[in-house]
């Protein structure tokens, strides 16, 4: 047996170290306090009657048949429609926001002629708050003194007319988060081999079949990240539809967290159970789109 007089660090090996905790603990604090409990208690709360104010009364999957498949209640109607909207925005602006730009990034990275001033222009708008970019946006498409209307001569309320709230949702979100995904296909570009793109063009590629030969296959995992990391962000989308068109017109762009707002928060008697499971279910889908990207990608890899 080792002799602990002989080698007096063996004891202070033996001592716990608790500095990592020092380090690692409060952000654990915060963790457990605002997003662990919180979303435990959320799942809670979907299996019961709860009005914010009294004691919730624990009701099963009551709440959960009720928005999936009683087509008499209000919540059946606001769930399919707040869902059918949401998948139907993300699956218009998540190919636009993987596409443009990695497109963008593919030019950029031939370094033309103010490439850093045009790196800067697309990437400063995904810094902005939600709240300040609909306000600008807000008064370019507004009919009575917006610009855009003025430009192109016509007179339309492009926020509250089909398909144009639509459209002006997805350029709107598109021209605001492009920016990270930029910023991550420059730098993956940059690290594609430059003797695989010399080969290449010594064999006769053009510009597009090297972005599709050698450059997108070569950066598969961090389009693979965009992809799964972009379709999340927009399942979660709510300041958009609800700042720039209010879920109209006729509640055709009211997306499913507004029902959840509406639900939890709204005017009139708080229905907090109905509200979490809505959540929930949002959250069961956004875990299935996101594994079945994962596995469809990963097998054409």
């Amino acid at each position: 047996m080792e002799n602990t007089q002989a080698n007096p660090n063996l004891k202070k090996r033996k001592k716990l170290n608790f500095q990592p905790a020092l380090f690692v603990g409060p952000h654990l604090i915060i963790f457990l306090i605002f997003t662990l409990i919180p979303f435990v208690y959320g799942i809670y709360i979907a299996f019961t009657d709860w009005d914010l104010f009294t004691d919730p009364v624990f009701v099963g999957f009551k709440n959960f048949t009720t928005i999936l498949f009683d087509q008499d209640s209000s919540f059946y109607r606001q769930f399919w429609n707040g869902l059918g909207n949401t998948f139907f925005f993300v699956l218009i602006t998540v190919p636009f926001c993987i596409l443009v730009p990695l497109f963008l990034a593919t030019i950029l990275n031939t370094r033309p002629k103010l490439h850093r001033l045009f790196q800067s222009i697309f990437y400063v708008p995904s810094l902005f708050a939600i709240s300040a970019v609909m306000i600008i946006w807000q008064f370019l498409l507004s009919i009575s003194y917006g610009p855009i209307n003025e430009i192109f001569g016509i007179n339309i309320n492009l926020l509250s007319t089909q398909p144009y709230a639509w459209i002006a949702l997805v350029v709107v979100t598109v021209w605001w988060t492009i920016g990270g995904n930029l910023v991550i296909y420059q730098a993956a570009i940059n690290g594609v081999s430059t003797d695989m793109l010399e080969a290449a063009e010594l064999d006769g590629a053009n510009a597009f079949q090297k972005l599709f030969k050698v450059v997108v296959p070569s950066i598969r995992f961090q389009i693979l990240y965009t992809t799964i990391t972009t379709t999340i962000a927009q399942f979660n989308v709510y300041g958009q539809p609800l700042m720039l068109t209010g879920g109209g017109p006729n509640r055709s762009t009211e997306v499913l967290i507004m029902n959840v707002q509406q639900n939890a928060f709204g005017a009139g008697m708080s229905r907090a159970g109905i509200a979490s499971a809505m959540a929930v279910m949002l959250g069961l889908c956004i875990m299935a789109v996101s594994v079945i990207q994962f596995f469809i990608m990963r097998k054409q890899d």
